[in-house]
């Protein structure tokens, strides 16, 4: 402060009126001074003429504002939104695709598809192995922009929207593929809004972390096709009989049409539906460019049918029998595996013939309802499996499964038996009414024929020679001999054992004949013979082996010899196959319940029964009419590329003087002085050590 200037400090007139100061701020006082004053004369009359596009321009800064912030609100909403329905997922950084359950492709012996075991119907097929046609079909009718989007196409909703306004109806959808693979791959198939939120957050994911053919290959091999078939090769299979990679356009664009709706568009049931979305399809890949023009026309001139199974679909008999027996051989299956067979396409497809067209023509003349057939190499390898009339009404395997009476076809283990002893052929046994301890078997001609050789003794099927047989070994013995050749259901070792009243599976019994048509080496039936990943590496080879000799060759000559002279002379006449040495057996069990036939050639083993499910009586239908038929027709057919070869033991082997006159198959035939059917004497053989367990494994037993 200056010198001599004294310092004055404000104050208030103590006699001043204070409610009279006037404290306000006036507008000189405020910041901007005099600009703030009103304007006077013409710039204050221009200032009043623009006053109302000031108040447009406040106005419309106040609707932008508002709709900004309405935005923002929205945005935090819609991120609200996102978080909670991400929220109810699995955390994204432990998110992995699930993996597929593994398929069981079972082929033939030539490689062809037998069947496919498994959840998905069909193995995992990569992009590469496909024609290009065939994801191009799916590409133009569900994501035509799939190679451009981010997993949620934005212009592809905004264009169903508009499609789906104009059709009056819900026309077209707006899920990508990835969003379907998404829908496929973790969640439900329920239609609510959260889960379309979800879907849209997995299929970003899965776009983060997938290359676009990595998402084409997965939504190829896990779509739904119907008819319990995921993936395209599921699919191609199914509706068509062939793999993926030989789908036609015309096939493809039905597959693509499918996914829309499994059940409506099936080909095989609704064939114009199928057609008519098919069309679609193709259209769509002609306006996208993925097909030429002439390529459409030639699938739009020639549309995909679909394949009807042949026959009564038998195979998946034999396919379940393998995955029966599986385990035993890889264990648990986590990966697609394609297990090769022993099954010969040719031989099954004439064996189902074989038992459907005898069934289809004498099944209801004789009260028969059911049927099994049985082929094998003399080595085990099965080669025909059918077990029972029609898959598709009931898949229960007569063949490996069902255990019934085999009838006079067990004699032959018996007889077997009593050569081992030291008998022959030619040994005389006497034809004449027998009582054992109350039992007393009758012949089925009730007549009796005296002094009689072995040979012709099992030839005509005489019962009663065959009981005094099994009392002269002992029937001990003969269940010990039975065993030996394969049998491995349990066998009830006394006399009735000798008409065979102990029950045997189809299966084990042509396997235990085997014997007799390789020279005496007992044999384990296996339908296995190889199994591979879906890489090709092998995991497992059957190796060669057996049982060893069960049987020494002299006495597989004998029998050999007695057996031919069934078909010869006996009671499988009809049987006979110019050109060829055959041998066998007939059986008929109890009151005609049962019709059995095994016979032979020196390259093929065959077994037929025929009877009803319930064990009701049939018709008369004995061993030596429709069985010896069914066998018949199935070895003419399965030996016509063959030349002939002779059985094992041809020296042993003698043309009867005169043919003895055959009866229609004895079978078993009690007389009313027996007791319950069987003798007295009983008792029950259970395993030895000797005994196969493996064999007990493949006979369910």
């Amino acid at each position: 402060m200056a010198e001599g200037r004294s310092r004055r400090e404000p104050v208030f007139d103590a006699r001043a009126d204070v409610s009279a100061l006037h404290l306000r701020l006036s507008r000189e006082d405020r910041a901007g001074g005099d600009m703030a004053q009103p304007r006077r004369g013409a710039n204050a009359r221009k200032a009043r003429g623009k006053a109302p596009r000031g108040k447009r321009r406040s106005i419309l800064g106040r609707l932008v504002y508002g709709v900004i912030v309405l935005g923002i609100w929205a945005v935090i909403a819609f991120s609200g939104l996102i978080a909670y329905h991400a929220a109810q997922l699995p955390p994204i950084d432990q998110l992995a695709v699930p993996k597929r359950p593994p398929n069981i492709a079972i082929l033939a012996s030539d490689g062809t598809l037998l069947a496919n075991r498994g959840e998905t119907g069909g193995r995992t097929v990569s992009l590469k192995e496909l024609p290009p046609h065939l994801p191009k079909a799916f590409i133009a009718i569900e994501d035509r922009r799939f190679h451009e989007h981010f997993g949620v196409d934005p212009v592809g909703v905004a264009r169903a929207v508009v499609r789906n306004l104009t059709s009056r109806g819900v026309a077209q959808g707006g899920s990508t593929l990835t969003q379907q693979l998404a829908k496929n791959l973790f969640l439900t198939q329920e239609r609510t809004a959260s889960r379309k939120i979800q879907e849209a957050i997995l299929a970003f994911w899965l776009e983060r972390n997938y290359s676009k053919d990595q998402l084409l290959e997965l939504y190829l091999n896990r779509v739904y096709f119907g008819a319990g078939a995921y993936g395209v090769e599921a699919a191609a299979q199914r509706y068509f009989s062939k793999p993926a990679r030989e789908v036609s356009l015309a096939e493809a664009a039905v597959l693509a049409g499918l996914v829309q709706a499994p059940s409506r568009l099936a080909p095989n049931r609704n064939p114009d539906a199928a057609r008519a979305r098919a069309a679609l399809v193709l259209a769509a890949m002609r306006d996208t460019g993925l097909a030429k023009e002439a390529e459409i026309r030639t699938a739009l001139a020639h549309p995909a049918k679909a394949v009807r199974p042949q026959g009564a679909g038998t195979a998946n008999y034999a396919a379940d029998w393998v995955m029966d027996v599986l385990d035993d051989f890889v264990g648990t299956v986590d990966s697609d595996i394609a297990v090769v067979t022993t099954i010969d396409p040719a031989l099954q497809s004439a064996a189902e013939r074989a038992i459907v067209d005898e069934l289809t023509a004498k099944g209801q003349r004789f009260n028969v309802g059911q049927g099994a057939l049985v082929a094998m190499r003399p080595d085990g390898a099965v080669k025909a499996l059918v077990g029972g009339r029609n898959y598709a009404e009931s898949q229960f395997n007569r063949a490996t499964t069902a255990k019934r009476q085999p009838g006079s076809a067990f004699k032959p283990f018996v007889f077997l038996a009593a050569i081992e002893r030291g008998l022959t052929p030619d040994t005389v046994r006497e034809d004449a009414p027998v009582s054992i301890r109350g039992w007393a078997p009758e012949n089925y001609t009730r007549d009796y024929r005296g002094p009689v050789t072995l040979r012709d003794a099992l030839a005509l099927s005489l019962n009663t020679v065959s009981a005094r047989l099994a009392m002269e070994v002992g029937p001990k013995t003969v269940a010990q001999t039975a065993r030996r050749l394969g049998i491995a259901s349990p066998l009830q070792a006394n006399a009735s054992i000798a008409l065979g009243t102990s029950e045997v599976t189809p299966l084990e019994l042509v396997g235990a004949y085997a014997a007799f048509a390789n020279a005496g080496r007992g044999v384990i039936p296996y339908v296995i013979s190889q199994v591979k990943t879906g890489a090709g590496k092998v995991i497992y080879s059957r190796a060669e082996g057996g049982i060893g000799q069960v049987v020494e060759p002299n006495a597989v000559a004998a029998m050999n010899a007695m057996m031919r002279e069934t078909l010869v002379s006996g009671t499988a006449r009809a049987g006979a196959i110019p050109g060829w040495e055959t041998a066998g057996k007939t059986g008929t069990s109890q009151d005609f319940r049962d019709a059995w036939f095994v016979g032979y050639t020196a390259t093929l083993v065959a077994g037929v029964w025929f009877g009803n499910d319930d064990g009701e009586p049939t018709k008369r239908a004995s061993g030596g009419n429709l069985p010896v038929e069914t066998w018949a027709r199935f070895m003419k057919i399965a030996l016509a590329a063959q030349r002939p070869v002779p059985l094992p033991g041809g020296a042993a082997r003698r043309e009867p003087a005169v043919a003895a006159a055959p009866s229609p198959d004895p079978g078993l035939r009690l007389s009313e002085r027996s007791s319950g059917g069987r003798p007295a004497e009983s008792g029950w053989l259970g395993p030895t050590a000797q005994d196969r367990g493996l064999l007990s494994r493949l006979f369910g037993n």
